[in-house]
């Protein structure tokens, strides 16, 4: 847990930022999507980058490495609030991300979609977001294809092979299906729960202090662009703290895409 000395810092930090950052930014509540009706069959994806053997078979939480590392994802699925704050952030840091929109998400904003494809790794977080251990093999198959295709069709990009299932709802069977379409699952090691927002109890504080007990080599953080409709993006706000602090703590930020290529790790 965060100790009194860092909570006081984090405070100290949350109010210092405060009148940094452009207007409330927050995240969204998450929101069970319609199942999909009758999909037509899919083929597998498309020629592209491998992930290695070592991120195949099993749902990833965390990178395969020993080094003081951490990533930054973006989930997207609603619309676009915080993704042009969070952009300049990371831009202004020279900081690597991947994100992680819907199908349906760059269907309806592929400009924020090439925004985030011209410096960033694109996830696939499925096309409507629904629930997998609610759908069959060929419906799932479909949910990621018909995702793969609207995120090259917006970006205009070779997405990743990487694959964030909605809710984080996994299975051995789910997994395995994505991973037979070329996709390595790539989950998380904690959420900051930014997408919570005020409504939900979250503050910009406390979604700094889950980023940071959930520090450890490899961790994989995920976060949220978007609102549900109040206008606040909490984990806008809180991107800059979060870094300072694993910065604090000797931890570098890394790029997803170094671990498509077997290597040392």
């Amino acid at each position: 847990m965060v100790d009194s000395g860092r909570r006081a810092a984090l405070a100290a930090l949350v109010a210092g930022v405060a009148g940094l950052l452009p207007g409330p930014v927050a995240e969204a509540a998450p929101r069970r999507a319609v199942r999909p009706s009758a999909p037509a069959p899919v083929s597998g994806r498309p020629a592209g980058p491998v992930p290695p053997a070592s991120l195949m078979g099993s749902e990833i939480r965390r990178l395969p490495t020993s080094r003081k590392v951490m990533a930054l994802t973006f989930n997207a699925a609603w619309d676009e609030s915080g993704i042009d704050t969070v952009l300049g952030e990371l831009r202004r840091r020279k900081l690597p991300a991947t994100f992680f929109p819907t199908g349906q998400f760059a269907a309806a904003h592929p400009a924020a979609v090439r925004a985030m494809a011209a410096t960033h790794g694109l996830g696939n977080h499925s096309y409507s977001h629904p629930y997998f251990d609610d759908l069959s093999t060929q419906q799932r198959r479909d949910e990621v294809m018909r995702a793969d295709a609207a995120i090259r069709k917006a970006s205009g990009a070779e997405p990743l092979p990487f694959f964030r299932f909605p809710y984080s709802s996994t299975s051995d069977d789910s997994v395995a299906d994505v991973n037979a379409l070329g996709f390595a699952a790539i989950e998380f090691t904690a959420d900051t729960n930014g997408y919570l927002g005020p409504a939900g109890g979250m503050t910009v504080e406390r979604a700094v202090e889950r980023a940071l007990d959930a520090l450890v080599p490899g961790a994989v953080l995920q976060m949220h662009v978007g609102s549900n409709g109040d206008g606040v993006v909490l984990d806008a706000e809180a991107l800059p703290l979060i870094v300072d602090a694993a910065r604090a703590e000797g931890y570098e930020v890394v790029d997803l895409r170094e671990f498509l290529v077997p290597g040392p790790a």
